[in-house]
């Protein structure tokens, strides 16, 4: 898969059964549809404003930021603000083949979703330690 903002390939990141996509040059994250509820069932963290129909049919944000292709379908995707304060803008395939994070993204969305400080022994802080990790994704924007 080609990655919509450098334009390199992706690899496969696979964590508790769910594989990502993950660009090592921009740090992005694609969840393909479902995979999102999967990670965040896989952590305890399920809420229904992070499930993929629920952002799917959440309402367009308003954004200067350029918007991106789908890796899958080519179509120019959606840009949708989720998670708490700070908001998450993410880009959204319309035809549902996925969610795509910029770097950082995923694990300020899983802090949100966790609490502020998740104590480290706990399935929420190991979540947002292994995006930190692998996906570098302690990296603010």
């Amino acid at each position: 898969m080609i990655c919509p903002v450098c334009k390199y390939d992706m690899i496969v990141v696979e964590y508790r059964n769910i594989e990502l996509d993950y660009c090592n040059s921009c740090k992005g994250v694609w969840f393909d549809s479902g995979e999102l509820e999967l990670l965040l069932k896989s952590q305890g963290l399920e809420e229904r404003k992070a499930s993929f129909d629920n952002i799917i049919n959440s309402q367009e944000a308003a954004s200067a930021e350029k918007k991106r292709n789908c890796p899958s379908c080519g179509r120019k995707m959606k840009k949708t603000a989720i998670g708490g304060q700070p908001k998450t803008l993410i880009d959204v395939c319309r035809d549902k083949h996925g969610l795509w994070f910029d770097g950082g993204e995923v694990a300020q969305l899983m802090r949100h979703l966790a609490g502020e400080h998740p104590p480290k022994d706990d399935s929420g802080g190991h979540v947002v330690n292994f995006l930190e990790e692998v996906f570098g994704a302690s990296e603010s924007k």
